[in-house]
């Protein structure tokens, strides 16, 4: 029987792409549900261009009741994949798959990481710094913005006259290289 994975976006969702690749061809691990907080993601046309279900919820349905867990738990998913989620994930939703939810952060953390520190403004926070050298960390989710056990690492050179657009490239090409695969080695772990 193959482990199911649940990819949380909010956005683009380019990381949930390199995701859906990666697993479209394993025998024993699919995505089986894309969910979004946002009806106009794009992330929504990437899981449609797999054939994958998706939902949509709003912060009500996410913060008040059970009922993402409850679609989580009827699709016997055993592992949640953050991928550009930008909301906080609530306790009751963390304490039903305990280390099993993950996330991708476009940064070394723990610099450069909190509430409001996605994407862009990472990327420009990392410029705007001066720093030499960006990121990515994948990490374990816990109550707090990007303060969960760290996963995986990896970094790249910034050159002096990198621009925004080639930092948040570079983190990219990390982003896609190494995401699937940490998340692959993680769901076989797991036991069914």
């Amino acid at each position: 029987m193959k482990k199911r994975i649940a990819i949380f976006a909010s956005g683009s969702g380019s990381n949930a792409q390199k995701l859906m690749e990666h697993f479209k061809r394993s025998n024993d691990i699919e995505i089986s549900l894309v969910l979004t907080n946002n009806a106009d993601a794009y992330v929504l046309q990437r899981a449609d261009n797999f054939e994958i279900p998706t939902h949509i919820f709003d912060k009500h349905e996410f913060y008040k009741t059970d009922e993402v867990i409850d679609l989580l738990k009827n699709l016997d998913i055993d592992f949640i994949v953050l991928a550009g989620f930008l909301w906080l994930i609530p306790q009751n939703l963390i304490a039903a798959y305990p280390g099993r939810i993950v996330n991708i952060h476009p940064a070394i953390l723990p610099k450069f990481g909190g509430k409001g520190m996605y994407g862009d403004h990472v990327h420009h926070a990392v410029m705007t710094a001066g720093e030499t050298e960006g990121g990515i960390t994948i990490h374990y989710i816990d109550e707090n913005y990007d303060e969960g056990e760290y996963i995986y690492q990896a970094r790249y050179k910034i050159d002096k006259d990198d621009n925004l657009e080639m930092i948040k490239f570079k983190g990219q090409q990390l982003e896609h290289q190494h995401y699937p695969r940490i998340v692959e080695s993680l769901v076989k772990k797991i036991k069914k």
